[in-house]
């Protein structure tokens, strides 16, 4: 099987997280106006849950930014290992969201997407004129 290509990996992954981010946007929506759901509206469980179902979309943007790269003239210095971290950190980073809401001894598992996102992030930061 060939390597994936980095532009169609982030173009892909980008679309479905931020699809992702609407299916979990609308499911989290329908509970949002009891005044209880998830302990009420200030409640670290109910913020984590917005801020996991917020980084999909967001996250999902920024694959999709990367993806544009090649197209604006600009070559990452790494683009593989660029659009995987992205991509990683893009489906981590809500994950751990979600599951720190559950479990709160999670969110030591933080490092782990931010590590990843880090790299990507590197990659696009260093960007070259293709």
């Amino acid at each position: 099987m060939p390597p994936i290509d980095p532009t169609t990996l982030s173009w892909t992954a980008g679309w479905a997280l931020v699809l992702a981010g609407f299916a979990s946007g609308a499911c989290v929506g329908l509970g949002f106006l009891r005044e209880g759901f998830l302990g009420g509206y200030t409640s670290p469980r109910r913020r984590l849950v917005r801020l996991g179902h917020v980084a999909l979309v967001a996250l999902g943007m920024l694959n999709l930014a990367y993806a544009a790269a090649p197209a604006l003239g600009l070559a990452p210095r790494w683009p593989a290992a660029g659009a995987w971290g992205l991509v990683l950190g893009g489906v981590l980073m809500p994950l751990v969201c979600f599951l720190t809401a559950w479990r709160p001894a999670c969110r030591h598992l933080f490092a782990v997407p931010v590590l990843s996102l880090g790299l990507g992030a590197l990659s696009a930061l260093l960007c070259l004129p293709s």
